[in-house]
């Protein structure tokens, strides 16, 4: 069940604004990263940004900035050479998986150990009684991918756990993924997230004795790593060869693909045009595990739609790479449908982003067809630019009736331009594989002879010339 709003633990974003990133584009990743970080389960309870020309090498902000960031979480603002250096959230949660690996992760708030310590007289917020202490952010989550060195810095000047951009989507796909292959795919991004972020603890064993004596207790954690990872490999290409016998077997079929950016309503169009029961809900990365249906009502010859995993800006390459096999059910479609949030100022950015995603790995020249979705929030005059604009779109909402009958129609036209007509003999003695022939084509007419059934079909050539081998007619 979700924690309510009041129950959340609070976080601060973070945010660098470089040269050549406008104010539009810079309010629009930090509302992004809230929305994330409110998929993690926390509220948001303050922004802190900063314009630069390059993130800090050692703490990301200057140093009065960090200053600010501290007076909301209550650390010293500083960072000193000399501080202990606690473990590290990675090296936390990397063991904790070791000593219960069938539980979820743990949570990120901060133990009580953990916990800075207040005090009320330097404190400007608490003396006017405007932040109580249990209601400090815990968590710092920046928008920027952040080193080792980076996240400890922020984590001693701060006193709470820091979060990068990557960190909080790996989490959210580690919390959403479902099936199994999804599972071993997200598993294998966060632990090369997690590794080089481990730190040795002081004041823990330094040493191991016996097998491995001189290695420390971190480098044994990352070689545990190393063997989880080349484990998690090896089953991976079982179920990816699996994977593959399923869509070779699916190869002559007419295969449509919905791809876009998270939360742009693919899932809701999956819904709308299969009739299955699909998770569909308003947050990010609802979606990880590749669905494959048929369109329906059904045609002949059959349709079949996938749902994929949604798309984000910088999205990690090691989340992309670990996705490849889901990725490849777009590669090897027929047809391509964009989805587009038409009603997310930055739909343009988000586009691309798809683009961009899908010409990483191959899939720009698959024939595509652009969707705006969502149209029912928007005015008629908004409506019209867009079709100005890309007149060569469908503008719809998938809650609308009439406007998916729209794209069903229109999914057919695209495949019935490719469809050429045929005509096969079925002997009376293979009657019994007749069904090949009405998986395959749209039968126009038929008739009987002393030879069998005469069929007049239509379908793509590729399927025609294998139903005609087969029937040797």
């Amino acid at each position: 069940m979700s924690k309510s709003p009041s129950t959340r633990p609070l976080a601060v974003l973070v945010g660098v604004q470089l040269p050549g990133v406008s104010d539009t584009e810079h309010a629009a990743d930090l509302a992004e990263l809230g929305r994330l970080v409110h998929t993690l389960g926390y509220e948001v309870a303050a922004t802190v940004t900063q314009r630069r020309d390059g993130v800090a090498a050692g703490t990301v902000l200057g140093t009065g900035k960090l200053k600010e960031l501290a007076q909301l979480t209550g650390g010293s603002g500083t960072v000193s050479s000399g501080a202990q250096v606690r473990k590290s959230k990675a090296r936390e949660r990397w063991e904790a998986e070791e000593e219960a690996p069938g539980e979820e992760a743990p949570g990120v708030e901060a133990s009580e150990e953990e916990a800075p310590e207040e005090d009320p007289e330097t404190d400007p917020a608490a003396e006017a009684g405007e932040v109580q202490a249990t209601a400090r952010p815990t968590v710092v989550v920046v928008d920027h991918e952040l080193s080792p060195s980076q996240l400890s810095n922020l984590e001693r000047a701060t006193g709470a756990q820091v979060l990068d951009r990557t960190g909080v989507i790996v989490d959210i796909f580690h919390r959403h993924a479902r099936s199994r292959e999804a599972r071993m795919q997200v598993e294998i991004a966060r632990l090369n997230y997690l590794a080089p972020r481990m730190r040795e603890s002081t004041g823990s064993r330094e040493r191991q004795q016996g097998r491995g004596s001189g290695d420390s207790a971190v480098e044994l954690d990352r070689r545990k790593i190393r063997d989880r990872l080349a484990e998690l490999r090896e089953g991976l290409v079982a179920i990816q060869q699996d994977q593959d016998n399923r869509r070779y077997a699916r190869r002559d079929q007419l295969r449509v693909a919905l791809v876009g950016y998270t939360n742009a309503g693919k899932s809701s169009l999956m819904r709308a045009l299969t009739g299955s029961e699909v998770l569909v809900a308003d947050q990010l990365f609802a979606t990880l595990d590749t669905t494959v249906r048929a369109l329906q009502p059904e045609t002949r010859p059959r349709v079949l739609v996938s749902d994929t995993v949604g798309f984000i800006q910088k999205l990690p390459h090691d989340l992309v790479a670990s996705f490849r096999s889901t990725l490849d059910e777009a590669l090897e479609a027929s047809l391509l449908l964009y989805v587009v949030d038409a009603s997310d100022p930055t739909w343009e950015a988000q586009l691309e982003v798809t683009r961009s995603v899908l010409r990483e790995i191959g899939a720009q020249s698959v024939p595509s067809r652009l969707l705006f979705n969502k149209a029912d929030r928007l005015s008629a005059e908004e409506r019209e630019a867009l079709l100005q604009k890309h007149p060569e779109a469908l503008v719809l909402s998938a809650h609308s009736p009439d406007d998916v009958a729209a794209l069903r129609q229109a999914v057919m036209e695209f495949f019935e331009r490719s469809m050429v007509d045929a005509d096969l003999v079925i002997p009376y003695a293979r009657q019994g594989r007749i069904s090949e022939v009405y998986e395959n084509a749209r039968v126009i007419s038929e008739a009987f002879d002393e030879n069998g059934r005469r069929l007049k079909v239509r379908a793509l050539p590729a399927a025609i010339a294998r139903l005609t081998h087969a029937f040797g007619t």
